[in-house]
C-alpha cells in the first residue's frame, strides 16, 4: 500500500491527514482558516513535529488569504501546542517574511511554506540515510512514539531509518512501544509499518526491560519535538524511562533531530516548556472510561531525557556524537544564534 502524505496545499486550502480516524480509514480534513489548523494541531489530528511546523506556516497563508490579522494568527498557531520547537522555527520563517514584504502578499508567503515543505522532505531524506549507517545487519530496533512519514513532509525521522534498513535488508525486526496515552505506536506506526510490510510488535510501554532483559533489542530509535543547546530531549512521555532503561542494559539510544527539532536558544532541558494535556486522555479510552470515577490523572505529554543517556543525534548534517554542546554549537542552523 502506498502511505498518503501527512498534508497538501490545494490553493485555497489546505488537505490534511486526520491521524485521529488512523488505523480505521484515511480521512482529510479540508482547511479553510487559520482557526481549523489551530485546532487540527492542537487536537493531534496532526501529529509529529515536522508536520505540525509546516502545517502552521500553511496556516499563516489561510489567514493571509483571508485578509485576517497575521499577528493574532500566529500567536494562537504558537500557542496550540508549547514543545515542539519546529511550530515556533515554522512560524519564524513566515514572520520574517511578513516584516521583510512590506504589504502582505500571500502568495509569497505561500512560497515560503511550500519551500518549507519541500525542505523537510530533502532533510529527513538525508537524516534517514545517515540513520542507516548506525544499524547493524540483522538489527532488532525499538522505537517509542511515531515518526515515520506522516509525521513529517518526507520519509519520517527515526521510523523512516526503520523502514530504509528494512529495505535494504538490514532490519530483522521491529518492536513497537503502545506509547499511551495516545497509542500513536499501536495505531499508526503499527499501521505505516504494516503499509510497507516491516516486520513488527507492538508492546506495552512497560514491556521494553524485559525485552532489553532477554537480549531481544539491539538498538533503540525514536524521534523528538524539541533538542536544547546541550542535547537534552523533549520527546513523547515514556522516552526518559527508556533511554535508563536502555543504558541499564548497555544498548545504544538513538535520536533522530532534524535541524528544525533543535533550539540553541534553549540553554538545557529545564528550559523546555512541557506541554500538559486533558486528564481524559488517560482515564479515557474511545470514549470509555478506564479508571475508576472520581480518579485523578496527570497527563504531560512530554518528559525529558538528559544528554548523557543519549548515544548520538542523527541529523541531516550527520550522526553527533558527545559532547552534544560542541557539536549543535557548529550546526548550520538558519535563524539561529
Amino acid at each position: 500500500m502506498t502511505l498518503p502524505a501527512s498534508l497538501r496545499w490545494a490553493g485555497d486550502h489546505l488537505e490534511l491527514l486526520d491521524q485521529r480516524k488512523l488505523p480505521e480509514s484515511i480521512v482529510f480534513l479540508q482547511l479553510t482558516t487559520w482557526e481549523e489548523v489551530v485546532d487540527a494541531i492542537a487536537s493531534m489530528a496532526v501529529r509529529g513535529a515536522p508536520a505540525i511546523g509546516i502545517a502552521a506556516a500553511w496556516g499563516v497563508v489561510l489567514a493571509a488569504q483571508s485578509g485576517d490579522d497575521l499577528s493574532s494568527a500566529i500567536r494562537a498557531l504558537r500557542a496550540s501546542r508549547p514543545t515542539a520547537v519546529n511550530l515556533g522555527w515554522a512560524l519564524n520563517r513566515m514572520q520574517a517574511v511578513i516584516a521583510s514584504t512590506g504589504p502582505v502578499d500571500s502568495d509569497s508567503l505561500a512560497v515560503v511554506a511550500a519551500e518549507l515543505q519541500r525542505q523537510d522532505c530533502l532533510m529527513t531524506q538525508r537524516l534517514v540515510d545517515h540513520g542507516v549507517s548506525l544499524l547493524d545487519q540483522g538489527c532488532r530496533v525499538l522505537h517509542h512514539c511515531h515518526t515515520g512519514a506522516i509525521a513529517t513532509a518526507g520519509v519520517g525521522t527515526a521510523l523512516g531509518v526503520v523502514s530504509a534498513a528494512h529495505a535494504r535488508g538490514a532490519l530483522r525486526h521491529v518492536w513497537l512501544d503502545e506509547t499511551r496515552p495516545r497509542l500513536q505506536g499501536a495505531a499508526l506506526s503499527a499501521w505505516e509499518l504494516g503499509c510497507l510490510a516491516v516486520p513488527c510488535t507492538v508492546i506495552v510501554d512497560g514491556a521494553s526491560g524485559l525485552l532489553m532483559r532477554r537480549g531481544e533489542v539491539d538498538a533503540v530509535m525514536v524521534g523528538c519535538d524539541r533538542v536544547a543547546a546541550n542535547g537534552d530531549v523533549a520527546n513523547k512521555i515514556g522516552t526518559y524511562n527508556l533511554a535508563l532503561v536502555a543504558r541499564a542494559h548497555g544498548i545504544p539510544f538513538y535520536v533522530c533531530a532534524p535541524g528544525s527539532s533543535i533550539d540553541r536558544t534553549t540553554p538545557d532541558g529545564d528550559a523546555i516548556t512541557i506541554e500538559e494535556r486533558d486528564a481524559q486522555e488517560i482515564t479515557h479510552v474511545q470514549g470509555l472510561s478506564v479508571a475508576a470515577p472520581g480518579a485523578q490523572a496527570w497527563n504531560p505529554a512530554f518528559d525529558i531525557t538528559p544528554a548523557h543517556l543519549v548515544t548520538a543525534l542523527i541529523t541531516e548534517f550527520g550522526v553527533l556524537r558527545p559532547p552534544y554542546r560542541e557539536a549543535i554549537g557548529v550546526l548550520p542552523l538558519p535563524n539561529q544564534p
